[in-house]
């Protein structure tokens, strides 16, 4: 049985200088068995690279269709905020039609769906109508607080630095 080599031939898969080079090679090079490290072309990657001669064509989407993708909807420098307004009058309506909690009865057959507009009050008389027919907040009912991520901080008094005791020292040092 003939024995099995076990190492890499450096011959099987990497370039080899011929000719000339290769004498100027074996020549120069302290390990003239060590690989040249430059890969066969067609053994690594198949097709090699550069090979193929299609053109590459970006897919079609909405966004490279022109007639649905006008510049003012992709221009962002000039995505300012849009500012939201409520007059008081529209307050004073909101207020009024949500103090009432209870249920909506269905319409009828016989009564008309929309429902009559009254005339807009000053904020002052919605909130005073609204808080003499029942109190809206107590001890029980507290108005909701704004949701903190965080912990509040709440400042403590920390041990003074040291400094002279006469000396005039203004500094007050917080945890």
């Amino acid at each position: 049985m003939a024995a099995v080599r076990k190492s890499a031939d450096q011959t099987l898969y990497h370039l080899s200088p011929k000719g000339f080079w290769k004498k100027f090679r074996d020549a120069v090079v302290v390990d003239p068995e060590i690989s040249s490290g430059l890969p066969l072309q067609g053994v690594h990657r198949w097709p090699p690279p550069g090979s193929r001669t299609d053109k590459y064509s970006t897919p079609a989407t909405k966004a490279s269709d022109p007639a649905q993708n006008p510049y003012w909807k992709r221009d962002v420098r000039r995505a300012y905020p849009q500012l939201s307004v409520v007059t008081q009058p529209g307050l004073s309506s909101l207020l009024i039609q949500h103090a009432d909690t209870a249920a909506v009865a269905a319409p009828s057959e016989g009564e008309s769906a929309v429902a009559e507009t009254k005339a807009p009050l000053d904020l002052t008389a919605a909130i005073a109508t609204i808080t003499t027919a029942r109190k809206v907040y107590s001890e029980s009912r507290l108005p909701p607080k704004p949701p903190i991520a965080y912990k509040r901080w709440i400042p403590e008094r920390a041990p003074d630095a040291p400094h002279d005791p006469n000396a005039y020292f203004p500094m007050l040092l917080m945890k």
